[in-house]
């Protein structure tokens, strides 16, 4: 049997919500995020995996830190330095902003790190276990640069780029199926938006805007597992085989509240044939800091500080990132009592927002839609819409808005 760690967006560099430890001069933040990796590292090594994948975007940016890559490079180390084998797949964060400049991991394929591979393009690779070889068909964050002439997007739109995108990587992802050896293991990876997914603050946090696949492009009778990642929210989309994404390991904001966090074990037999390997895929959560929303409506009779701080007693706080969002009528605002909420916050980790909505008030809506979910060019045009935009104005700012993020904010 082989034991295969799969877990992806690590995301190291995120330090909203948390505070400078004087000991150490570094987020209290990027501890949380490395206690979570150090979890996982813990498990490999202490429950015989033979082969983990990190599924792509293992910093918040392209440019990581010394720090940030120091204490990555630490944790991949205890895991190549016991000879257990570690693809590094490169995500959207990963990628740099030109062709010819250097990927955030491929500093390990340089220094050929041992048992380490980076999987920078589209390829098949046979990774030799302990218990046998495995192969992996990686399909790292797709460049446009790479995939696409000039030519070809000179002078189309965003939607018609990812279109041609959508069907050059369908071609490459049936040739590398035609690859592999049916008589192996064979698992792909893969850093991908896939439309039955649930979407969360991946897209708010998202560098470029790529395709987003469907599921029957990948191709599922070559592959006994597939491991995904890019979407923050772990979740299942299809069962035969697996599709799995792993989701992050620590929640990045308040779209991710509620949200479990972890990495997946995947157990296959690699003596039976392909179709019937998988014998398990289970999560295992690590421990997070959790997110925590209060909210409070106040009556108009009522005593607006002490009905907050009556709800915040009722919630477990401590450790916590917490905002509190107080809806109250407007003539007991100037009652509410900032300083006496904040002492009953005491024991939290970070007070994100105590905010105050004035009940009844008129408020502009996104037909539900919460801004973390919207692309550039999605919350471009509901603005305009808002703003009554002729029709013939809005198709030409919204052609001008693609340009723009094609042009400044994608790697691909």
């Amino acid at each position: 049997m082989i034991r295969i760690l799969h877990f992806a967006d690590l995301h190291l560099g995120v330090e909203s919500y948390g505070h400078v430890d004087p000991a150490t001069g570094l987020s209290s933040r990027l501890a949380d995020f490395l206690s979570a990796l150090d979890e996982l590292v813990d498990y490999a090594l202490g429950n015989e995996v033979d082969l983990v994948l990190f599924c792509g975007d293992a910093y918040k940016n392209r440019e990581p830190s010394q720090t940030h890559q120091r204490e990555f490079a630490r944790r991949i180390a205890r895991l190549s330095g016991t000879g257990i084998p570690v693809l590094l797949l490169v995500g959207n964060h990963d990628l740099p902003n030109a062709l010819g400049r250097a990927t955030a991991v491929e500093i390990f394929h340089t220094l050929t790190v041992e048992n380490v591979t980076v999987a920078s393009d589209a390829k098949v690779h046979r990774l030799h276990t302990r218990k046998g070889v495995v192969q992996v068909a990686a399909l790292p964050w797709p460049r446009r640069s790479a995939l696409l002439t000039k030519e070809e997007y000179r002078n189309a739109t965003l939607d018609q780029i990812n279109r041609i995108m959508e069907d050059k990587l369908t071609r490459i992802l049936g040739d590398m199926a035609n690859e592999v050896d049916a008589d192996l293991p064979a698992l792909l990876a893969a850093h991908i938006a896939f439309s039955e997914a649930k979407m969360g603050s991946e897209q708010r946090m998202a560098i470029g805007q790529g395709p987003v696949m469907l599921g029957s492009s990948l191709v599922p009778h070559a592959f006994d597992y597939i491991a995904l990642g890019h979407m923050h929210e772990q979740q299942v989309i299809s069962r035969h085989p697996p599709t799995v994404y792993a989701g992050s390991l620590q929640p990045v904001d308040f779209g991710e509240e509620g949200h479990q966090k972890g990495f997946y074990i995947v157990e296959l037999d690699e003596a039976r044939p392909r179709g019937e390997r998988i014998l398990s895929y289970d999560f295992h959560e690590v421990k997070i800091r959790p997110f925590h929303t209060i909210r409070v409506r106040v009556g108009g009779d009522d005593n607006p500080t002490e009905n907050v701080l009556r709800e915040i007693g009722r919630h477990k706080i401590e450790g916590a990132i917490v905002r509190v969002q107080v809806e109250l009528p407007a003539h007991l605002i100037s009652m509410l009592q900032d300083g006496e909420i904040r002492r009953a916050l005491k024991d939290a980790h970070f007070i994100a927002a105590i905010s105050k909505e004035v009940e009844g008030k008129a408020r502009t809506r996104l037909g539900g839609i919460g801004a973390e979910s919207l692309t550039p060019v999605e919350a471009l045009k509901l603005y305009l819409e808002s703003k009554k935009t002729s029709p013939d104005r809005l198709k030409t700012l919204l052609e001008y808005g693609e340009k723009v993020v094609r042009q400044v904010g994608s790697p691909i």
